[in-house]
């Protein structure tokens, strides 16, 4: 479980991180990246979205968070990209291709989609 300090949970912040329009995709996630930061201090927020729309049941959307959210705490810990923590907020939102995919595979593209952030 990532600690609360990491968690988003207003609904405006959502909201506000949602027009930013800074996008990161691919067949299995996309990356909603917030505003930049002027204090380096305050923690950046990340929030786990998977919809109806990619699988009716319960279990398997919560599945793909786990595995969403298992990536994110292990980035933190390792503090393998620390330009991450420039924004006030992340959310990511597992696509229908997750639903077959393994831990590896979302772990694979979340690290593929923050390096293709860090280049640009």
């Amino acid at each position: 479980m990532l600690q609360k300090k990491y968690r988003l949970k207003k609904y405006s912040a959502f909201i506000a991180t949602y027009k930013n329009n800074n996008v990161l995709s691919d067949d299995k996630v996309c990356i909603y990246l917030g505003k930049k930061k002027s204090d380096k201090e305050l923690p950046t927020k990340f929030a786990f979205v998977v919809s109806k729309k990619v699988h009716k049941r319960a279990v398997i959307r919560n599945r793909i968070k786990r595995l969403m959210r298992e990536t994110v705490r292990n980035i933190l810990k390792t503090n393998q990209f620390p330009d991450i923590n420039e924004y006030m907020s992340v959310i990511l939102v597992g696509k229908h291709a997750a639903i077959q995919a393994a831990y590896t595979d979302i772990n694979n593209s979340i690290l593929t989609l923050f390096k293709f952030n860090h280049k640009n």
